[in-house]
């Protein structure tokens, strides 16, 4: 179940990742590989960090996915440093398992179309920090979903 979408500007949010090309099918195997990654090199360095994040360049599923920087970070091995991007974006918060995360973003495609904001870019997943409770019951997952826009 997904929020009403909004219009929004965001700023960059540095982030430690790991860079991949994939597939859709991979996508769900990718981004907990690559966030396992990021997570192991931060708290090697000791570096605060927050959500996982997952963004998507393009099409062709250009994948970065890693997590929130809250401090210094020295890239190390595939695990570089990068930014969500920053600007006018649509956003909605998605609550319920991952398998649902296709709604949220149709969502936002629709609301884009209707309300004549232009697609320009990425998009990206910030996701809750888990919680034991979500074990027990998935639908109060929430996902952050973000669409890069250029505002009329």
């Amino acid at each position: 179940m997904s929020s009403p979408v909004v219009l929004l500007t965001v700023s960059a949010i540095p982030v430690a990742v790991v860079r991949r090309f994939v597939k859709s099918f991979e996508l769900s195997r990718a981004v907990p590989e690559c966030c396992g990654l990021a997570w192991k090199a931060v708290r090697a360095q000791n570096v605060k960090a927050g959500r996982n994040v997952a963004i998507y360049w393009d099409g062709s599923i250009r994948l970065e996915a890693g997590v929130e920087l809250q401090g210094p970070f020295s890239e190390e091995g595939e695990v570089i440093r990068s930014a969500t991007p920053g600007g006018s974006a649509a956003s909605t918060t998605h609550f319920g398992p991952y398998g649902g995360l296709g709604a949220a973003h149709a969502a936002i495609q629709e609301w884009c179309a209707k309300h004549n904001q232009r697609l320009t870019g990425p998009q990206w997943e910030i996701y809750g920090h888990w919680q034991e409770a979500w074990n027990n019951d998935p639908s109060q997952i929430r996902t952050d979903v973000f669409y890069q826009v250029n505002m009329p």
